[in-house]
């Protein structure tokens, strides 16, 4: 991690809280998006729910975290790079999700042109879902 989880709060303009920094330190311990169940789960019952979804929705404003929807349509986060600032995320990048372990990670590296709309239609958000199996997946 290039920056302390108390840094990437105070540069992004955040109160450090004990809620924000284990939220955070579990999205950094992680190499794929997580869920509001997700860190309920590993948090066991720490933190109420409400409090949760106030920190997650606090770091995508301020451009910690970007949502990724799966083929379920839940809502996951993942963390932004370094790109992402608080008025405008850089998340139009592939995601992948593992047909194996369910999970959903972000592939930055694919770089996913806009798609060019015919006339008439304006584009707001566009994300790319492919499926498969993952690294970890395969090799098991």
């Amino acid at each position: 991690m290039a920056h302390s989880i108390d840094e990437v709060l105070k540069v992004h303009g955040l109160k450090i809280t004990s809620t924000r920094k284990r939220v955070l330190g579990l999205y950094y311990q992680s190499d794929h998006a997580l869920a509001h169940s997700d860190i309920e789960g590993q948090l066991d019952g720490e933190f109420d729910r409400v409090t949760l979804y106030r920190t997650l929705a606090a770091f995508e404003e301020k451009g910690i975290i970007h949502k990724v929807l799966d083929e379920s349509g839940s809502v996951k986060y993942s963390l932004c790079n370094s790109s992402c600032q608080e008025d405008r995320h850089q998340d139009h990048h592939l995601h992948f999700q593992c047909e194996k372990c369910g999970n959903t990670f972000c592939l930055e590296g694919v770089h996913i042109p806009a798609p060019e709309l015919p006339g008439g239609y304006q584009l707001s958000d566009w994300y790319m879902l492919a499926k498969g199996i993952c690294q970890s997946c395969a090799v098991a």
